[in-house]
């Protein structure tokens, strides 16, 4: 099992940048796709952004292409989300979920606050 733990979120203007960290730890995390995933108020939980195990982003929502940025450090067990130019509807919680490769279970993280003021 991998236990996961994000830092990074806050409050910002719109137009800001944050960069969202996901701390890994338990087991091997070079064997894990990560994917960032929030979830807005009355809204539905929505994918973000994702990442291979070998460090090739994999997805990105329509919502967030050129403004977000997926990119992990397999030597520091860390995933990262790189957030620029952040407008209010990106105000959610940010969670990190990991797989490991060939399996269907998802480790997910207790999350951080991301909010936008505009």
């Amino acid at each position: 099992q991998v236990q996961l733990v994000e830092s990074g979120g806050g409050l910002v203007q719109a137009g800001g940048s944050l960069r969202l960290s996901c701390a890994a730890s338990g087991r091997t995390f070079s064997n894990y796709g990560v994917a960032w995933v929030r979830r807005a108020p009355g809204k539905e939980r929505e994918i973000v952004a994702a990442i291979l195990w070998n460090g090739s982003p994999t997805y990105y929502a329509d919502s967030v292409k050129g403004r977000f940025t997926i990119s992990r450090d397999n030597a520091k067990n860390t995933v990262y989300l790189q957030i620029n130019g952040l407008k209010p509807e990106d105000t959610a919680v940010y969670y990190c979920a990991a797989r490991m490769v060939g399996s269907s279970t998802y480790y997910w993280g207790q999350g951080t606050q991301v909010t936008v003021s505009s």
